[in-house]
C-alpha cells in the first residue's frame, strides 16, 4: 500500500482527535498513551522487522535515550520482533545507504531520524515504493513518510526566547546578542530559529547570528570566537544556543576570552553536562524534552503502521513534500536550576550522583539538590 493511501485510512482517525497543524501546533503531555486499534482488518500479530535509523552521536540523547527507550517499547508491544538499527553519524551518505539496506533487507516498517530531511527523500521515496511505511522521528523528513512524532520544535525555540528574555531583564536593551543556531541541513533547526526570533525581534539587538555546521561544539566555539572579536566582550549581554552541546563550546569561548561574569546562555536537551553547568550557573537554561513520549509513540506508530493498524495520533502536519502525516508532538519544558529536582531528577534521567558529582557537590549542595 503507498503512503498516499496509508494516510488517507489514518487522517480522519487523527483529525477527529484534533485541528490541522500547518509546521507545528498542539502538544502532547508527557504521560500520555495512546492505543493503536485495527482498522482495516489487515492485521499481522506475529514478529516484524523494524528498522530503526538515528542521526548522530555528537548529542549525547541518541545513544543514552532515544535509542533504548524506542527499543524497549517495540519489545514491550512485539516480544518478538526484530530491530536493525544504526546510526549515521551525522552522514547523510551514510544514511540513505543504511536505509536503502533496510530495503532491500524487506524490512516491514522503518523509524527515521534524518540528517539531511532534503537528501533522505529519495530513499523514503524508495521505501513507499517497496511498500515500506516510514515514521519521522524527531525530525520531518521529506518525502512520503506515513507518520511523525516529534517536539513543538516553534515552542522550543519560544521557551528558549523567553527564558533568555527573563534572564536579561533591564539589560535586554544593553547590549547585544548572539545567536548560535542549528545545522542548516536540519529541519528543527530551522523552527527553534523561527520561534526565538517570534520572542526576541524587537526586544534585544542581535549583534551576530550563525547557522552551526552539525551542530558541533567545536564550531559554535569558533563562532563565539568570531563573535566576541567583531561585537566586542563588553557588548555581549546574552547568548542564544540552540542546544547544550554547543553551548558548551560557546562558554569555554566566553571564559576563554576573560569575562568577568559569564551572559546568560540557552540551551536544549537537558544533557548531563548541560545540567550540572545550569547547577554551576555557567548556563542559564536548558529545554527538558521527556523522551519517553515521543520514543514511545514512534514505536507504536510504527507497529500500528506495519500491522495495518490506524496509526497513534494527535492531528496532522504537512512537510514540504507531503500533506496531511499524522502527527503527535510532545510538549517542551524550561529547565533552570529551580526545577532540576521535579524535571530530569524526578523522570529518572539522571541520578543524584550521577549530576552531583564531587565537582559540583558544592553547587548541589547551594542549590538545594543534597
Amino acid at each position: 500500500m503507498s503512503a498516499t493511501l496509508r494516510r488517507a485510512a489514518v487522517v480522519l482517525a487523527a483529525s477527529a482527535m484534533a485541528l490541522s497543524l500547518a509546521a507545528c501546533g498542539s502538544a502532547k503531555e508527557a504521560d500520555g498513551d495512546d492505543t493503536p486499534d485495527d482498522k482495516n482488518g489487515d492485521r499481522n500479530d506475529g514478529p516484524l522487522s523494524i528498522g530503526l535509523l538515528l542521526p548522530e552521536d555528537q548529542t549525547a540523547r541518541y545513544e543514552k535515550f532515544d535509542r533504548p527507550l524506542i527499543e524497549a517499547k517495540i519489545k514491550q508491544l512485539c516480544s518478538d520482533c526484530t530491530i536493525t538499527y544504526n546510526n549515521a553519524k551525522q552522514n547523510s551518505s551514510a544514511q540513505q545507504q543504511q536505509m536503502n539496506s533496510l530495503i532491500t533487507k524487506g524490512v516491514d516498517v522503518i523509524i527515521l531520524d534524518a540528517v539531511d530531511s532534503k537528501s533522505i527523500a529519495g530513499s523514503v521515496e524508495k521505501a513507499d515504493e517497496a511498500g515500506i511505511p516510514v515514521v519521522a522521528y524527531d525530525r520531518l523528513a521529506e518525502g512520503p513518510i506515513d507518520a511523525y512524532t516529534s517536539f513543538d520544535n516553534e515552542e522550543v525555540g519560544r521557551v528558549q526566547g523567553k527564558a533568555l528574555l527573563e534572564a536579561l531583564g533591564d539589560d535586554a536593551q544593553d547590549g547585544q546578542i548572539v545567536m548560535m543556531n542549528g545545522s542548516p541541513t536540519d529541519p528543527n533547526a530551522a523552527m527553534f530559529k523561527k520561534g526565538a526570533l517570534s520572542v526576541l525581534e524587537g526586544e534585544v539587538t542581535i549583534g551576530k547570528s550563525y547557522d552551526t555546521t552539525e551542530w558541533k561544539p567545536s564550531e559554535a566555539n569558533k563562532n563565539m570566537n568570531g563573535a566576541i572579536a567583531a561585537l566586542g566582550e563588553d557588548d555581549i549581554v546574552g547568548v542564544y544556543s540552540a542546544n547544550d552541546g554547543m553551548a558548551g563550546g560557546i562558554i569555554t569561548a566566553l571564559e576563554q576570552a576573560g569575562f568577568d561574569e559569564l551572559p546568560p546562555v540557552t540551551g536544549q536537551d537537558a544533557e548531563l553536562a548541560g545540567v550540572q553547568r545550569i547547577i554551576a550557573g555557567t548556563q542559564y537554561m536548558s529545554v527538558y524534552k521527556p523522551y519517553r513520549p515521543e520514543a514511545d509513540t514512534a514505536a507504536e506508530m510504527a507497529i500500528a503502521l506495519a500491522r495495518g493498524e490506524d496509526v497513534p495520533a494527535e492531528a496532522t502536519i504537512d512537510s514540504p513534500t507531503t500533506k496531511g502525516v499524522p502527527a503527535t508532538l510532545i510538549k517542551p519544558v524550561a529547565l533552570t536550576v529551580e526545577n532540576v529536582e521535579e524535571t530530569v531528577l524526578k523522570d529518572n534521567l539522571y541520578t543524584l550522583e550521577e549530576i552531583c558529582t564531587p565537582k559540583f557537590r558544592a553547587a548541589c549542595e547551594q542549590a538545594g539538590l543534597m
